[in-house]
């Protein structure tokens, strides 16, 4: 699918970008193009990728329509991963959340159409299923604006890919556990019942490439993921890191924050079918043309909704999943 195409990655100097330009290059793209905003992030890439010869940095912020036009200038991809993430951060500066999550998307569409780009694959998150916090309904209003370019007068195609949370990536729980299990013997939990849903990094991007690769454009993807207990993660790194006597402390719900995760809303169930054993697939509300008969063969989904208390792997598997990943 990439062989011999440009490629442009927004935000392509976090974790998920890695990991996506490091599978992307074995396809042989003709270009991956990284466009963000943070030099010395830029330059830290270039270094790990061995400055290479297919890899080209641009300097840019999504919230610039022009500058993104620039950039998209003969691509044929776009994946879409420039985002203010962090929870409390989208909380306490809701306009900058706006402004980068939601009119930076805008930009990015309108960028996609004006260069004639062939698809552009925008990756969402579990927050943006019935959002309590700012940052799920920035992302919310993003998928909404992808899903809604297809009734756009354009050859381009958008598709919404919606997973959980990935293990490792900047800032994660992992990183965090571990850093207080050296540093403070103590590991601080928000609420002992909290649970979450969890993919390893190179399993999420190669499902973002099997999603992107059969997309037809106005679907939003979700992504199957197993899920946990918080406080079980927890006590598999504090088994593994060897340290007697660490203690859990219990620091109360954070605003905006859910005890348990939702992949898939009570509403959008109505809408969803089961494509696979990887993914579901939300069909949207509005009219695109062909795309409920191209899915008419599948079985509506047999669920309420997807949330992450239900079918919780054990401390086993959850060791499993971190040495599989290298964290452990």
């Amino acid at each position: 699918m990439f062989k011999n195409q440009t490629v442009l990655v927004t935000g392509g100097t976090g974790s998920w970008g890695y990991e996506l330009v490091r599978q992307l290059i074995k396809e042989n793209p003709k270009e991956i193009r990284i466009f963000t905003r943070n030099e010395s992030n830029q330059f830290t890439m270039k270094q790990e990728f061995d400055n290479h010869p297919k890899l080209h940095f641009i300097i840019g912020d999504i919230k610039e329509k022009d500058a993104l036009i620039e950039a998209c200038q003969g691509a044929d991809f776009i994946f879409h991963l420039a985002a203010l993430k962090h929870v409390p951060v989208c909380e306490d500066q809701p306009i900058e959340a706006l402004k980068t999550n939601v009119i930076g998307t805008q930009n990015v569409i309108e960028a996609a159409i004006a260069c004639k780009v062939h698809k552009v694959v925008y990756i969402s998150t579990d927050k943006a299923a019935n959002p309590s916090n700012f940052y799920g309904l920035s992302k919310a209003m993003g998928e909404r604006l992808i899903i809604h370019a297809n009734t756009l007068n354009t050859d381009t195609k958008f598709v919404c890919i919606r997973g959980g949370n990935v293990l490792g990536t900047n800032g994660s729980v992992i990183h965090v556990f571990k850093r207080q299990i050296q540093e403070k013997q103590k590991i601080g939990v928000t609420d002992l019942n909290m649970t979450r849903f969890f993919l390893t990094l190179q399993d999420a991007i190669k499902l973002v490439f099997k999603a992107t690769y059969e997309a037809i454009g106005g679907e939003i993807f979700v992504m199957k993921m197993p899920a946990c207990k918080i406080v079980d993660l927890a006590h598999v790194l504090i088994d593994a890191s060897g340290k007697k006597d660490v203690e859990i402390e219990v620091l109360g719900i954070r605003p905006g924050e859910k005890i348990n995760e939702l992949l898939l809303s009570k509403y959008e169930s109505q809408t969803t079918i089961t494509y696979d054993e990887e993914y579901f697939v939300i069909l949207p509300s509005i009219y695109i043309p062909g795309l409920k008969e191209h899915y008419e063969g599948y079985h509506p989904v047999n669920l309420e909704s997807y949330h992450s208390g239900t079918g919780l792997i054990s401390r086993d598997e959850i060791k499993d999943m971190l040495e599989k990943g290298g964290f452990i």
